[in-house]
């Protein structure tokens, strides 16, 4: 049986404040405007797309498992300045995970990381399947591993019958 799955980006929502400020004021906001120089290099958490080269991206701190855990965690993030949220198909994998040394990271109820791994993405959709398999991991994160920043979250589907 196949374990459908939901990849989850950051919805520009978390972002709006931060977008409309002024360039003297991102500094206040620990954000900062960055002219993207390489491709890929720049991959947004908003599109879940590589930013391309002569692009702006906001780099700035992000709550990324803002839980009452002792793995509550935070750090840097990239959006593009236009970016609008997508949502991936139904156990899509978005390229902008495919080409990266990943870590996915499986957390319970409690928001308590129970198991990690790290894999080259072109695996990611076997280990996703591998992780949710066990019941008592509710939901996944991913990160870029040699950075270690947050890249999305992955929920289990639940088609009701």
């Amino acid at each position: 049986m196949t374990l459908d799955f939901q990849i989850t980006p950051v919805d520009i929502e978390a972002f709006q404040s931060v977008l409309t400020l002024a360039p003297e004021a991102l500094a206040s906001a620990h954000a900062k405007v960055l002219d993207v120089d390489e491709h890929p290099g720049y991959p947004c958490r908003v599109s879940l797309i590589e930013a391309k080269v002569g692009e702006q991206v906001l780099v700035l701190p992000y709550n990324h498992h803002d839980v009452d855990s002792p793995y509550r965690a935070s750090g840097p993030v990239f959006v593009r300045l236009n970016a609008q949220t997508h949502l991936p198909a139904i156990n899509e994998i978005p390229e902008v995970v495919q080409h990266r040394l990943l870590s996915l990271r499986a957390y319970n109820s409690e928001h308590i990381m129970i198991d990690a791994i790290v894999i080259p993405g072109r695996e990611l959709k076997a280990a996703i399947e591998t992780m949710f398999a066990r019941e008592q991991v509710n939901y996944l994160h991913i990160h870029n591993a040699n950075p270690g920043c947050f890249s999305c979250a992955v929920q289990r589907v639940n088609h009701k019958q």
